[in-house]
C-alpha cells in the first residue's frame, strides 16, 4: 500500500516542480496580456517574435471604444510610419489635417496646406518627431479622447468631425511637437 502513495507523491513533486527556464525563450514580464492568457488556450502560431509582441488587438479595442472604427486609424497610423520611413514629405503632409499649427525652435509655425508642409518638413519633422514615429509599435500606442499617441507625445493621431453628429470622421495627423 505504500507503493502507490509514494508513487503519487513523487509525481505530483515532479508536476509542481517549475521546468528549468529556457534562455533562448523571452522573459515572461516582456508577454502582453494576451498573449499569456492566449498562450495556455491554443498553440502559439508560427510567426517572429516580434509579431507575437507587437499584437494589435487591445489598441485595436481601445480605439474602437474611444474613438471609432480601428481600422481606420490603423490605416492611418501605418501609412504615417511608412512615409515617414522612406522620408516621403508629400505622403506625410496628405495625411495631416490642415490648418496645421506646431511649435519649432520655441516659435510657433502656422502651415496653411499641404505644399507648405511640403516646404517646411525638415522644420516640422525633426530626427526626434521622426525616431518616434518609427519606433513605435503599434501594440504600444496610447489611446485617449485626444486620440492616438506616439511615443512621449511627439505625434498624435486623431479622427476630425466632418458632421454635428461627428459619426463621420476623417483620420487625419493632428499633432508633431517636440517633446522635450
Amino acid at each position: 500500500m505504500k507503493t502507490p502513495i509514494a508513487a503519487v507523491a513523487v509525481l505530483w513533486l515532479v508536476a509542481c516542480t517549475p521546468a528549468a527556464p529556457d534562455p533562448a525563450a523571452p522573459s515572461a514580464g516582456a508577454a502582453p496580456v494576451e498573449a499569456t492568457q492566449d498562450a495556455a488556450a491554443a498553440p502559439a502560431p508560427a510567426s517572429s517574435v516580434a509579431e507575437a509582441v507587437d499584437d494589435p488587438r487591445a489598441v485595436n479595442q481601445a480605439i474602437d471604444e474611444v474613438l471609432g472604427d480601428h481600422a481606420r486609424y490603423e490605416a492611418v497610423i501605418r501609412q504615417l510610419q511608412k512615409a515617414v520611413v522612406t522620408n516621403d514629405a508629400a505622403a506625410v503632409a496628405a495625411l495631416v489635417d490642415y490648418p496645421f499649427a506646431t511649435v519649432r525652435d520655441g516659435q510657433p509655425l502656422k502651415v496653411a496646406d499641404a505644399d507648405t508642409f511640403v516646404r517646411e518638413y525638415d522644420r516640422i519633422m525633426t530626427p526626434a518627431i521622426a525616431e518616434a514615429i518609427k519606433r513605435q509599435k503599434y501594440s504600444q500606442l496610447m489611446v485617449n479622447y485626444k486620440g492616438v499617441m506616439f511615443g512621449n507625445g511627439e505625434a498624435w493621431v486623431n479622427g476630425i468631425c466632418k458632421d454635428e453628429a461627428c459619426k463621420d470622421v476623417d483620420v487625419r495627423v493632428v499633432a508633431l511637437q517636440p517633446t522635450s
